[in-house]
């Protein structure tokens, strides 16, 4: 079983902590990294796209012209596609992007990214993370000790923490996620994760299985 060294927020020494091979050392597998990034990203699409068939446009309710004898097409409606202002054949309507994948399939592909991120050295667990008022100065500083100051950085909290999470909004290329969502996306677009202790105990929980009905 893996373990990973445990600092302060002033990056002193704060023990070790062991991290769950299901979690951390998974067969690291570049090519899920795709198939789950589509899916959340086709998951936050609106799909407010829409146009009107001709059963949707308004007039057309009379023939235009009488059906022999004009010389022209035949026409039933000026509300056909072939006219000006005219419905539209086969057009975008609002429907929802979203697809469904493997719950195995996220879950590998999680632990696999956090297994790649582990092994290139990115992830920082400190024991709490706490700033106790609402100030982005002193999280800049929190980052700044700990060696992560103008990475890409993804704060990984067990808990709902409203201090932490005001301080950190303000930081150019800080994200901040509960545990219970971390997904593959934010991993993937953040060259760095600070992890709580409590955050990565509630991650190995997480993949045990003991969680029943969790999803990755």
């Amino acid at each position: 079983m893996a373990s990973v060294d445990v600092v302060t927020t002033e990056n002193e020494e704060a023990g070790s902590l062991d991290l769950a091979a299901a979690v951390f050392e998974a067969k690291v597998r570049p090519y899920l990294y795709h198939a789950e990034v589509r899916r959340q990203l086709a998951l936050r699409s609106q799909g407010t796209h829409s146009t009107k068939n001709r059963a949707a446009v308004s007039g057309g309710g009379a023939k235009p012209y009488r059906q022999k004898g004009t010389g022209r097409a035949r026409q039933g409606t000026t509300r056909a596609a072939q006219w000006a202002g005219g419905g539209v054949v086969f057009g975008p309507v609002p429907r929802t992007h979203g697809h469904n994948l493997p719950k195995k399939v996220r879950r590998a592909a999680l632990s696999s990214a956090l297994t790649e991120r582990l092994q290139g050295g990115a992830i920082t667990v400190v024991d709490q993370l706490e700033v106790g008022e609402f100030k982005t100065k002193r999280m800049a500083q929190i980052l700044s000790s700990l060696g992560l100051a103008g990475e890409t950085v993804l704060i990984v909290l067990a808990e709902p923490d409203a201090h932490v999470e005001a301080s950190a909004r303000n930081l150019t290329g800080v994200g901040l996620i509960r545990a219970e969502g971390l997904n593959v996306y934010d991993v993937l677009r953040h060259s760095r994760l600070l992890m709580s202790k409590a955050a990565v105990e509630s991650l190995n929980q997480r993949f045990s299985g003991s969680g029943k009905g969790t999803t990755a």
